[in-house]
């Protein structure tokens, strides 16, 4: 190539907040180190990380934040469709013209008012679903705290019916709006060139919701398996890493530890932490939470657990955590749905239970408990063996830029 590649990374976000921000960071080191020069835009907070291209990026808006009616109306439109990330988009490419542009998560904050600026100006546009937003109103798809798929085939009056986003009528009615002004002018549909899937399952789900099999690829995500190092010394405990939600299945989880007598650690915080506490003690679960970790911490506390245990019981996608618990040669539990089971060789670096029943996960608890600590570290070795093949840092920059390649 004869002039400077540029990538416009666009999240909504610009600080290690969860998994989706984690693999948008990432991909910017990536790129960068690969030559590229990388151009982030994002939203204002006071978390983000220094940029030189600060300035371009978008007022701060609190989904469901506080504030009076007028504040509430401006910011719903924001959330719909922000004029102002729009014109800011539109100023960001005049100074900075990109090769390419890769959006992560965009909805509730940036708003897809940036996408048909992009198309004007000929820009090819990756974007990568971190979640089902681009299927389903609710990105969980789920309603009360259960998966549904009742918006399948058009049918996106349910989310409201239902309501299904915080169990708010108000909260739902505008996620409805906001996917009937998306859809009936295609800001997904008519300005993104391919999507990315990190996990086969949503691809299929993807697929199966709507979109052209053509333009959804599968890219898993990665890690780097030097940064990690397994520990020499194991614990007696099992621990799950992330945040404290209905979702993830934690109850399910806390009764499959007073089933079979281990001892848990809850390494995060959520809205779900004094009920698992109050659930811990009517049982008498032996369960320590920890609250949230930094880095090091968290690495210590998966690197010396027995197993990394994810019983989540929605539609995963790809869990960063399952591939750091291999990186640091610790097999994982986890529940057979979503992209979960993809993750997971049964019996070879974890085992796979059925979400929701905490008579199996107890069963595959003591199970792994039973097993010799050699046992358990030869799963985890297999883990990072996998891990080091087949998701490392190198197979997601080379697979990426083939499909910025393929665009151009």
């Amino acid at each position: 190539m004869t002039r400077a590649r540029r990538l416009l990374a666009i999240n909504n976000y610009f600080y290690r907040r969860g998994g989706a921000e984690s693999v948008f960071l990432d991909h910017i080191d990536l790129f960068t180190a690969a030559g590229w020069e990388v151009v982030p835009f994002a939203m204002q907070h006071p978390a983000n990380l220094p940029s030189a291209w600060s300035e371009y990026f978008v007022s701060e808006i609190e989904y469901g934040g506080t504030g009076g009616p007028l504040t509430k109306v401006r910011q719903a439109a924001k959330v719909i469709y922000s004029l102002e990330a729009r014109r800011k988009i539109r100023a960001l490419i005049g100074r900075a013209p990109p090769t390419i542009a890769h959006a992560h998560n965009v909805y509730h904050h940036i708003s897809p008012s940036i996408f048909g600026a992009l198309k004007a100006q000929g820009v090819p546009l990756v974007m990568t679903a971190h979640d089902l937003k681009l299927a389903c109103p609710a990105y969980k798809m789920l309603s009360h705290g259960r998966v549904c798929e009742r918006c399948h085939g058009g049918r996106i009056h349910n989310v409201l019916l239902r309501r299904c986003v915080k169990e708010s009528i108000v909260v739902s009615g505008l996620v409805l709006l906001e996917t009937l002004v998306h859809r009936s002018f295609g800001l997904y549909r008519n300005t993104i060139d391919r999507l990315i899937a990190p996990s086969r399952f949503y691809r299929d789900k993807l697929v199966e919701w709507g979109w052209d099999a053509g333009r959804v690829g599968y890219i898993p995500n990665s890690i780097d398996a030097k940064a990690y190092s397994p520990a020499t010394h194991e614990g007696d405990y099992v621990v799950y890493a992330g945040r404290l939600a209905p979702e993830k299945g934690l109850a399910t989880l806390v009764r499959a530890v007073a089933l079979s007598h281990q001892r848990l650690v809850l390494a995060g915080s959520g809205p779900e932490e004094q009920t698992l506490r109050k659930l811990a003690g009517e049982l008498g679960a032996d369960v320590a939470f920890t609250g949230h970790l930094d880095r090091p911490a968290l690495k210590r506390v998966i690197g010396e657990a027995r197993a990394l245990v994810l019983p989540s019981e929605w539609y995963e996608n790809a869990p960063i955590s399952v591939l750091e618990a291999y990186a640091l040669g610790r097999p994982v539990i986890g529940t057979r749905i979503g992209g979960i089971p993809e993750l997971i060789a049964d019996g070879e670096t974890g085992s796979l239970v059925e979400p929701g029943n905490a008579a199996m996960l107890a069963e595959a608890l003591a199970g792994l408990a039973s097993l010799p600590s050699s046992a358990r570290a030869a799963m985890g070795a297999t883990g990072r063996d996998w891990v080091a093949r087949e998701f490392s840092s190198g197979n997601y920059r080379d697979r990426t830029m083939a499909l910025y390649e393929a665009l151009r």
